[in-house]
């Protein structure tokens, strides 16, 4: 997949995941019901991030990240020191 952002300094760019359209039990979730992922993949990092690297999964702050649409995919861009964890 080639990334049409290059990120700077300490950013990354990921892409949030699918959030979930059904329950655990079964239900399915109106379209205003859902949640926004905050668990993302990164797909490009910048030169100064030092513990990330790309296809990490990660969990950030869901009220840092900038949201980009180029063509069809919806990229985040978040600071490396807004990511709380990430997911194995």
């Amino acid at each position: 997949m080639s990334v049409p952002i290059t990120p700077l300094a300490d950013y990354v760019v990921a892409v949030a995941e699918v959030a979930a359209n059904k329950t655990m039990s079964g239900l399915y979730l109106p379209e205003a019901a859902k949640e926004k992922p905050k668990i993302a993949k990164i797909v490009a990092i910048g030169t100064a991030v030092r513990e990330l690297k790309v296809n990490d999964r990660i969990i950030y702050k869901s009220y840092s990240p900038t949201e980009v649409k180029v063509g069809s995919v919806e990229y985040i861009v978040v600071k490396e020191e807004d990511v709380l964890a990430t997911v194995k």
